[in-house]
């Protein structure tokens, strides 16, 4: 089973480029990655061009103009074009274990989705880390976190358990699994009945709408979040919208009291024209 791994990004390309040395470092190797990128400037598309010479895996950038929050639609841009069964979802800004795709592909299991977990790091320690530090683990190593000013946590202690402790907390968690844009999975039918991302949605809770219609559908969330693990980067968030939040709300709230599971603004926009797709 081939996965194709969705990093979305938006002029970030510094922290992008950590996080797809991240991805070079990963056990699991049967992978394509798509950038899913809501239309950054100039300095993404020289990176990926730099990078993709370099790369272990096949890269491909996915790019719409930019005309303000639009992660949705380049979500279902990206989705539409991808070639794997299986779709791993994170962002531009999150580092992943070396283990991440081996343990979401492991647990893979028709009729659900996976749920996995993130240490969000200080900003400090987030400008500290090299690709020389990502390619040998340490940028989610527990000890040289600690070493490197990260805080101990409940969180940061995750990185430092064997798989038997993660499976074991994982079972008895009472957190509830939701889908999550820095660590989930999904099969790609799965995205493609609930017709993917809801493209009124801006930020706030977009991720874990489309895994509440996934739950209407019956695609079941599983908990992962002791055991396949990301690292997230500090930066600003200056696309906080409190009217636009307040909007996706009340689509949830409706998704929750009528059970829909698809979204009427989605991905099948993009599926007929998927050939011709914006993708560079």
């Amino acid at each position: 089973m081939r996965l194709s791994v969705v990093v979305t990004t938006y002029n970030q390309p510094e922290w992008l480029e950590k996080v797809l040395w991240g991805f070079e470092a990963q056990t699991f190797r049967d992978f394509e990655l798509l950038v899913a990128d809501d239309g950054s400037d100039d300095r993404t598309r020289e990176l990926l061009a730099r990078l993709t010479p370099q790369l272990g895996y096949p890269l491909r950038h996915v790019w719409h103009e930019h005309q303000g929050f639009r992660k949705c639609t380049i979500l279902n841009a990206a989705i539409a074009v991808a070639e794997g069964e299986y779709l791993f979802f994170t962002d531009g800004d999150c580092i992943p274990r070396p283990d991440l795709l081996l343990v979401h592909h492991a647990n893979a299991r028709r009729g659900s989705f996976l749920s996995g977990g993130y240490l969000k790091l200080p900003i400090e320690t987030s400008r500290l880390i090299t690709k020389e530090d990502v390619l040998a683990g340490n940028a989610t190593d527990y000890r040289w976190l600690r070493a490197h000013g990260t805080r101990r946590s409940r969180r940061l202690s995750r990185m430092r358990w064997g798989p038997l402790t993660s499976v074991l907390l994982d079972m008895i968690t009472t957190t509830a699994p939701t889908f999550n844009g820095h660590n989930s999975s999904a099969w790609r039918d799965d995205l493609v009945a609930v017709n993917g991302f809801d493209e009124r949605l801006e930020y706030g809770g977009l991720d874990r709408e489309l895994g509440e219609r996934l739950e209407n559908a019956g695609v079941r969330g599983r908990q992962l979040r002791h055991r396949a693990l990301v690292v997230h980067l500090d930066h600003p968030r200056g696309y906080r919208n409190a009217a636009a939040m307040a909007r996706n709300r009340a689509i949830r709230d409706e998704v929750a009291k009528l059970k829909i599971h698809r979204t009427p603004i989605g991905l099948d926009r993009h599926l007929g024209a998927a050939a011709g797709a914006p993708a560079r």
